[in-house]
C-alpha cells in the first residue's frame, strides 16, 4: 500500500519552499499602518540567561556567550521551529533593557541575513505566522534606534513572510498550526502597508475554522488543554488587533471564544494551571489569567464533560481525570495513552500529577511520556492502553486504544462522584477498567476503587488465554499515583499508609486495600524550560488479576490537624535550568 501521508507530506514541504523563494522577490512593506501592542507574556529569567550566552534547545543546554542563537542552535537537532518561532523574543522583550534589545535586534537581523531568502527550517507556516506576529507585536522594541537600513531590512522581510503565508496558509493543517497562519496573516495584513488586501481572506478563513474546529463543548480534536489556551490566546490578539484597526470582528470569533473559556476553566487546577494531558504543560503563571479576562465573561463550567475531562472540585481540592479516548487522525501524533487517568491539586500545590511531555528531552522522553505506566491510573504491566504505531514518516501516532469510554458524575450523600471505564485491555486480556472517584464536600477526602472485570461473557476466553500466557500465575497490573516533585512521601505506619507532606506544611495521607504490594518508587516530572527531568516519587499498588473481577480500593485524605484552609505564601524564584 502506497504511504500517501508521507508523500503529502512531502509535497507541501516542497511547495512551501518553493513558495517561500518566491515570496523573496516580491516588493516589501514601507512601514506600519497600525501597531498593535504586545501581550505576550515574556519569562524575565530566561530572558536573562539568553543574554547570558545559556540557551535551552530541546531539553540541552548549549552555553556560548557572545553567540548569536542561530549559531547556537546548529548545536543541537530538533529545535528549529522553536526558536525560527522566535518566542525568544517575548523574553528578552520582558528584559527590555538596551542589552536585551540590541541582542534581539541583532538575532533578527542575522536571521533575515540567513534565512530570508526561504531557506531554512522557518518557512512553514504555522512557524512564519507565529514569527510575524512576535516581529509585529515587538516591532517598536526592534525598531527602536535602528538605521535606515535596518528598518528597510526589517519591512522588507515582515511583507515577504507575509505574502509567503497569503500563498500557503490554506495548505497549513488543522488545529493550532492552521490558527498560527491565519491569525499572523491577519496581524501583517493590518499593520504592514501594502499587505492589507490579504485581510479579508484570512478572516474568512479563520471564521470557517472557528465554527469547525473548535467544537459545541469548547474543545478541539487534539484534546491538548495547552494547545486550546494557546488557540484562545491567538483569538483574542485577533480581536484586539481588529477592534483597534476599527475592523468588524466576525460573531464566529467572538462566539468560539465564549465556548472555550468555560472549557478551559473546568480543565483548570485550583493552582490556576493547566491540567497536563494529551502533550500540554500547565502553561505560563498568568497565561490563563489573561487570557480568561481578555475574553470578557465569567461563564463558568457546568458539571459535565468538557473536551472528555471530567472534573471534581471542593473546598481546595481539584481533581481532573480524562474520560475519553485519546485523539485520533493527526491529532494522535501528540496523544498519550491516558485514559481513566488523574491530577490532584490541592489549593496553591499540585499533589497527583501525569509525568507530562517528553517532547523537550527528546524521542526516548517523549515516547515514555505518552505511555501508560507514567500517568495516575491503572495499567497492565505488558502494555499501555493505546499502542504506538510508527508511521512511515517516522511519527508515532496513538493506535488499538479504548473504543468506548463511558461516565457519568453524580452527587453523593457526601460529595461528588466520578464513575467511568474504558475497555483499552478488552482485546488483549478480555478486562474492562472500571474507576470510581469520589471527593468529600469539604475537599478534605478521595475515596477511589480500581476494578478490572470482565462484562460480557464473550471476553472470559481471551481472559482465559492471557493467562494461560502467564503459566496461570496471574495477570500483573499496577495503579501508579505519580507524585508532584515539591511533595515528600515516606510509608508509614508500619507499611500500612504513605504520608505526603506538601512545601505547605499540608499532609495527605494515602491508604489501601486489595493491592498485594504497596511502595513508593522513582519518578519524574517532565516540566518544559528545564535541562533535564525533575527527580519525583510515585506511590505503586500492584497484584495479578487471577479471577474474572480484580477489585483495588483506595483513599487520599488530609491528615486531621490540618486545617482546611492555610497560608501558603512562595518566595519568588529564578528560572531553573
Amino acid at each position: 500500500m502506497v504511504d500517501t501521508t508521507h508523500i503529502q507530506t512531502g509535497r507541501v514541504g516542497v511547495m512551501d519552499r518553493l513558495h517561500a523563494r518566491l515570496a523573496a522577490r516580491t516588493r516589501p512593506a514601507t512601514g506600519f499602518r497600525s501597531n498593535p501592542e504586545p501581550r505576550m507574556i515574556g519569562h524575565f529569567a530566561r530572558g536573562r540567561q539568553l543574554l547570558a550566552g545559556n540557551f535551552l534547545f530541546s531539553g540541552q543546554l548549549v552555553e556560548a556567550p557572545n553567540t548569536s542563537i542561530w549559531d547556537a542552535v546548529t548545536q543541537v537537532d530538533a529545535s528549529a521551529p522553536e526558536v525560527h518561532g522566535f518566542a525568544w523574543l517575548d523574553d528578552l522583550a520582558a528584559v527590555g533593557d538596551n542589552k536585551a534589545r540590541m541582542a534581539a535586534q541583532t538575532w533578527l537581523h542575522d536571521w533575515i541575513d540567513r534565512y530570508g531568502q526561504g531557506g531554512g527550517d522557518g518557512w512553514t507556516p504555522d512557524v512564519t505566522g507565529r514569527r510575524l506576529i512576535r516581529w509585529i507585536a515587538h516591532g517598536f522594541f526592534l525598531l527602536r534606534g535602528a538605521d535606515k537600513d535596518a528598518s528597510e531590512a526589517y519591512f522588507r522581510s515582515a511583507a515577504q513572510q507575509a505574502i509567503f503565508l497569503s500563498r500557503r496558509w490554506k495548505a497549513t493543517r488543522s488545529g493550532l498550526p492552521r490558527f498560527e497562519a491565519v491569525a499572523g496573516m491577519i496581524y501583517a495584513g493590518l499593520s504592514l502597508q501594502g499587505i492589507e488586501d490579504r485581510v479579508t481572506p484570512a478572516i474568512a478563513m479563520l471564521t470557517r475554522d472557528c465554527d469547525r474546529q473548535i467544537g459545541p463543548d469548547g474543545g478541539i480534536a487534539s484534546r491538548n488543554p495547552e494547545e486550546l489556551l494557546e488557540i484562545l490566546t491567538l483569538l483574542t490578539w485577533v480581536e484586539t488587533a481588529l477592534t483597534e484597526a476599527e475592523h468588524p470582528v466576525p460573531s464566529a470569533l467572538r462566539e468560539a471564544m465564549g465556548r472555550i473559556a468555560p472549557t478551559l476553566r473546568a480543565l483548570r487546577h485550583s493552582d490556576g494551571g493547566l491540567a497536563r494531558f494529551h502533550g500540554g504543560g500547565r502553561g505560563l503563571d498568568g497565561w490563563l489569567d489573561q487570557a480568561l479576562a481578555a475574553v470578557g465573561t465569567m461563564e463558568q463550567p457546568d458539571r459535565t464533560l468538557q473536551m472528555g475531562y471530567g472534573r471534581l472540585a471542593a473546598g481546595r481540592t481539584t481533581l481532573i481525570t480524562d474520560v475519553a479516548p485519546p485523539p485520533g487522525g493527526v491529532s494522535a501524533a501528540q496523544a498519550h495513552a491516558s485514559t481513566l487517568a488523574m491530577e490532584v491539586t490541592s489549593g496553591r500545590r499540585p499533589l497527583i500529577v501525569n509525568c507530562g511531555s517528553g517532547v523537550s528531552f527528546g524521542p526516548d522522553w517523549r515516547r515514555a511520556g505518552r505511555a501508560t505506566p507514567s500517568h495516575s491510573t491503572l495499567g497492565i504491566d505488558t502494555r499501555s492502553s493505546s499502542l504506538l504505531s510508527t508511521q512511515r514518516d517516522g511519527s508515532e501516532v496513538m493506535t488499538d486504544g479504548p473504543v468506548e469510554v463511558q461516565s457519568e458524575i453524580s452527587t453523593v450523600a457526601d460529595g461528588y462522584r466520578l464513575a467511568m471505564a474504558h475497555d483499552g485491555y478488552r482485546v488483549s486480556h478480555g478486562l474492562t477498567h472500571v474507576r470510581t472517584l469520589d471527593l468529600t464536600l469539604d475537599g478534605r477526602a478521595i475515596a477511589g476503587e480500581d476494578l478490572l472485570t470482565i462484562l460480557d461473557p464473550e471476553d472470559e476466553p481471551v481472559f482465559d488465554r492471557a493467562l494461560d500466557a502467564e503459566t496461570l500465575q496471574g495477570i500483573p497490573w499496577s495503579v501508579r499515583f505519580h507524585l508532584h516533585p515539591e511533595v515528600e512521601a515516606a510509608v508509614d505506619l508500619g507499611g500500612a499508609a504513605v504520608s505526603l507532606t506538601q512545601k505547605s506544611g499540608e499532609i495527605w495521607v494515602f491508604r489501601q486495600d486489595g493491592a498485594e504490594d504497596m511502595r513508593l518508587e522513582a519518578s519524574v516530572y517532565l516540566e518544559n524550560g528545564r535541562l533535564r527531568p525533575r527527580a519525583a516519587q510515585q506511590v505503586v499498588l500492584s497484584g495479578r488479576a487471577l479471577s474474572y473481577a480484580t477489585r483495588i480500593r483506595w483513599s487520599l485524605s488530609k491528615a486531621q490537624d490540618v486545617p482546611t484552609a492555610l497560608r501558603d505564601v512562595d518566595d519568588p524564584a529564578a528560572l531553573e535550568f
